[in-house]
């Protein structure tokens, strides 16, 4: 069966992509962070979201697989976005489908960047 956890940018399947479709796997979980694209993203700071990520993957290591233990990774996830945000790491991305401020609505700060109030 699925299991899934679904936030504003974080998405996590108790799946594997196979030919661009997701095969439930009780072994293998699977991330897709900002899927809309509604942010700037770094090499350096999608690292830090993979690398969060598989330490709270490890933290429930010997645990069932439920709904509740992903949506609290994800959330704990979406935190650490907010968190990239907010410390300027990441940003907005203005060139979106969909312009959403859900993080705090931006500003600009010296450098010219937008960055959430």
């Amino acid at each position: 069966m699925l299991l899934k956890s679904t936030t504003r940018h974080i998405r996590i399947f108790s799946a594997e992509v196979e030919n661009n479709e997701l095969v439930p796997s009780e072994n293998v979980l699977t991330l897709d962070v900002d899927p809309d694209n509604e942010l700037n993203w770094s090499e350096e700071s999608l690292q830090k979201v993979y690398r969060k990520f598989d330490e709270l993957v490890e933290a429930y290591n010997g645990e069932d697989l439920t709904e509740y233990n992903l949506r609290r990774i994800g959330s704990d996830l979406e935190h650490l976005v907010r968190t990239l945000l907010q410390k300027g790491e990441i940003s907005y991305n203005l060139n979106s489908r969909v312009v959403n401020y859900s993080m705090g609505l931006p500003r600009v700060d010296t450098e010219g960047k937008l960055t959430p109030s």
